[in-house]
């Protein structure tokens, strides 16, 4: 859902997921909060890293749809908040969101992780952020093995919080285990890829490696440019 981070101005849903879940994203722009801008859907999502809903196949159990719909109530209520700004209350919401998942929706609690480190992400609560990130990571990587597209939205919601804070030394190894994982599981010239090659340009460039990061910025200005 919310993450990485929110963005007051515009909400992007990813193509794929059960429309009723579909999760926010966020962007790559070194800690703005400033919404995107409009373009091509290539440039939209440029630098995006990716939020996810994790779906573990599992026997529902009794009253999930009562639970469920909850669940989506909470998500839409703290998505409107911080909208709003209300961020002390969308942080209500969003807590008492990953309660119930931990207690009724086993399935969602990686996602209603992500979606509390989000929020605390785009706040500045880095150091609240960090463990949610990491325990939903960890549960993905569980559920769905190391090498997982959705594990390398994990990396990338973690390697986004640390270059925020300019730990670029921990940042830089995340961003590109996601990248390896994306060009395996989907291809050298998928846009996934470019994604995460302008992701690390970006790291480059903020740790003065200008000749790294043009490198990879030609590479995905180059899947960018081929027709789809």
């Amino acid at each position: 859902m919310f993450h990485q981070m929110f963005h007051r101005a515009r909400i992007h849903r990813v193509s794929g997921y059960p429309q009723s879940f579909s999760p926010l994203l966020s962007v790559d722009n070194g800690g703005s909060s400033n919404s995107l801008s409009e373009g091509s859907s290539m440039k939209t999502y440029k630098k995006l890293a990716l939020a996810f809903l994790l779906l573990i196949l599992i026997v529902p159990p009794v009253g999930a749809d009562e639970h469920l719909d909850e669940w989506e109530r909470l998500y839409t209520q703290a998505t409107e908040n911080y909208q709003a700004a209300k961020y002390d209350l969308a942080a209500k919401l969003a807590k008492k969101q990953l309660a119930l998942a931990e207690k009724h929706l086993p399935s969602h609690v990686a996602t209603s992780l992500n979606n509390l480190g989000a929020l605390y992400n785009e706040q500045g609560l880095y150091a609240l952020a960090e463990p949610l990130y990491k325990r939903s990571l960890a549960i993905v990587e569980k559920a769905l093995g190391p090498n997982h597209p959705r594990v390398a939205t994990g990396l990338n919601n973690l390697a986004l919080l640390y270059k925020t804070q300019g730990k670029f030394a921990l940042a830089e190894p995340l961003y590109k285990r996601a990248l390896a994982i994306h060009e395996k599981a989907l291809g050298p010239d998928h846009p996934q890829v470019a994604i995460g090659l302008s992701n690390l340009a970006d790291l480059y460039r903020a740790t003065d490696r200008e000749a790294e990061a043009e490198k990879l910025e030609k590479r995905a200005a180059a899947i960018e440019a081929k027709p789809r």
